[in-house]
């Protein structure tokens, strides 16, 4: 891989190659830790985002492995207000090994890549979340094995979080459900790039208004937050549109037997998501979050040419 912006970028066997080093190093690194591939290496993370997940887990995995990682605020940066991104990315590609940027505009990760002679990660925008992305995938493939034709729904508002889920599900044959609103469904461009990896690897996509028709058979039901970052200005309206999509104990029920429910964090708690369905059996939530740690330790290894 040059940069890693898109899981629709990779193959089927590439994302699954992704998700076999992530198993092998989460192994290692529970079996006495990994070594230091990554010594001498440094990470720079442009951050335009507040962040838990993506700053720590990006920040331990280069540690884990020898490396270290150098956390770059938006005061420091101006991503394309302060200074032009091509003039960011050149710079930058001179002191690090690698870059990794949380957007609002995923035209600036886009940028990034084009002007960078380092590997860019695209650590969220408004369009995708590919590391999130690979987390999830490795945390299905967990329970399930890899299976395919396994039914994945997700329920509330087509963002970013859900194209990359789709885009998973399409690259190792899983099929995908999205139940939302009306006005609130993925982008004719994130659908289309989707069906043209299922038409290799047999996947079925579903675009549903009812979340109970949506879980029937599901395997594994996801949310997220009703109002993402940079959409708190319809916060009041969104919070009349979706609480018929809350996945709650009766949804749940609906679902497989052994569905595994799946939040990206941070969780709205008794909003897209009640305490007694995260708190509860069927809950992965927190493996899923841990798992940020071990996907991303492959993303960085096969770019770094270090797995």
């Amino acid at each position: 891989m040059e940069h890693f912006l898109a899981i629709s970028d990779l193959t089927p066997d590439e994302t699954q190659d992704l998700l076999d080093v992530a198993v092998k190093l989460k192994k290692q690194h529970f079996e006495g830790g990994n070594g230091p591939q990554f010594a001498g290496k440094v990470l720079g993370m442009i951050f335009q985002k507040p962040s838990l997940r993506t700053r720590v887990s990006f920040d331990m995995a280069m540690r884990h492995m020898g490396g270290d990682a150098l956390y770059l605020s938006p005061n420091e940066i101006g991503l394309g207000k302060r200074e032009a991104i091509s003039d960011i990315a050149r710079v930058l590609s001179g002191y690090v090994q690698v870059l990794m940027a949380r957007v609002f505009d995923h035209a600036h990760v886009l940028e990034l890549a084009k002007w960078s002679s380092i590997p860019v990660i695209n650590g969220l925008s408004d369009y995708n979340h590919p590391c999130q992305g690979m987390a999830d995938a490795l945390t299905i493939q967990e329970k399930f094995g890899k299976a395919k034709g396994l039914n994945v729904t997700f329920v509330g508002d087509g963002n970013n979080v859900a194209v990359s889920l789709m885009h998973a599900s399409a690259q190792l044959g899983w099929n995908f459900t999205l139940a939302s609103p009306e006005g609130y469904d993925l982008t004719p461009k994130a659908v289309e790039v989707a069906e043209k990896i299922a038409a290799k690897t047999g996947s079925q996509f579903k675009y549903l208004r009812d979340p109970h028709e949506a879980v029937k058979g599901a395997h594994v039901i996801y949310t997220d937050t009703w109002t993402s970052m940079g959409q708190e200005e319809e916060t009041a309206k969104r919070e009349k549109v979706f609480p018929p999509f809350q996945v709650n104990a009766q949804l749940v029920s609906e679902a497989d037997k052994d569905v595994i429910v799946m939040h990206c964090l941070p969780a709205h708690r008794n909003h897209e998501l009640t305490d007694e369905v995260a708190d509860g059996p069927h809950s992965v939530i927190f493996p899923q979050a841990h798992n940020r740690l071990h996907a991303q330790k492959a993303i960085l290894a096969r770019l770094l040419g270090a797995a």
